[in-house]
């Protein structure tokens, strides 16, 4: 069977407006900023809003000068408020509700069904204007390790939210110790939860390093390949070198990580 490869320049053609959620630990940020990279260089217009109000670690505005050099329109709070750790929802979002004839807007939505909470505001204004909400699994994280655990989290969000996930993203993964079969295991419990549900699994992930591998999974599902951008703050380098100045990330404001948060975006 021939790889088959997402097709980046079909994603929000017929839907511009995309929500990413996912508990703590699914990879969801990663996603979001890799989604929102790839369809930059696609040539596509792109804002992505930072609406994670409930982990402050590892959100999508870490990586703002990287995506703004991409030409992304990236939507988070400003100068000292840039990292804050209050729930700021910035009023330039309910603008993107509405995106523009060929843009696409991304959200990057926090967490569970607390973080889903807050998409709930946007319900009515969105009335029935097309959207994508995708929920991104992990089963190798805690309530998202069962079928029946991906379900429960697509019933929170869905009543958090008043929104109905329309699929899934299959994203297994055990940051620096990923292997393929930890990818493939995330990519058969994607099939049970889309089989169980009636959605699709929009796409399963893998980082560039592990694309050649010969077990890498080889199913019909298309393959979105990332690369590694949420570095945690305790091993990003204080500061890029002359060859990867171009791929320079912001340095979070100074704080302590609490030894529980260490296990990705």
């Amino acid at each position: 069977m021939t790889r088959r490869f997402l097709q980046i320049e079909q994603i929000g053609c017929e839907k511009p407006l995309l929500m990413i959620v996912g508990n703590y630990g699914s990879g969801k940020t990663e996603v979001a900023v890799n989604l929102a990279l790839a369809l930059a260089r696609a040539g596509r217009r792109v804002g992505i809003a930072d609406l994670d109000v409930v982990n402050p670690y590892f959100r999508c505005r870490e990586a703002k000068a990287l995506m703004e050099s991409a030409g992304v329109r990236v939507v988070v709070p400003s100068g000292a408020q840039s990292f804050s750790e209050l729930p700021i929802v910035l009023p330039e979002i309910r603008s993107m509700l509405r995106p523009a004839a060929g843009e696409i807007s991304l959200f990057d939505v926090g967490g569970d069904p607390v973080g889903a909470k807050l998409l709930s505001s946007f319900a009515e204004p969105l009335g029935d204007a097309p959207y994508e909400l995708w929920q991104v699994l992990n089963s190798r994280r805690p309530f998202t390790d069962s079928v029946d655990g991906c379900l429960r989290m697509r019933a929170g969000i869905e009543e958090a939210s008043r929104l109905r996930v329309t699929g899934f993203i299959a994203n297994s993964h055990l940051v620096a110790e990923t292997t393929p079969d930890v990818i493939r295991e995330g990519v058969r419990m994607g099939q049970e939860v889309s089989q169980r549900s009636g959605l699709p699994v929009v796409f399963f992930t893998a980082m560039e390093e592990l694309v050649g591998h010969p077990d890498l999974p080889n199913e019909p599902i298309p393959l979105f390949v990332m690369r590694r951008i949420m570095l945690p703050p305790w091993v990003r380098p204080a500061g890029p070198g002359p060859e990867e100045a171009q791929d320079a990330q912001p340095q979070p404001a100074a704080r302590a990580v609490p030894l529980g948060r260490r296990t990705g975006a």
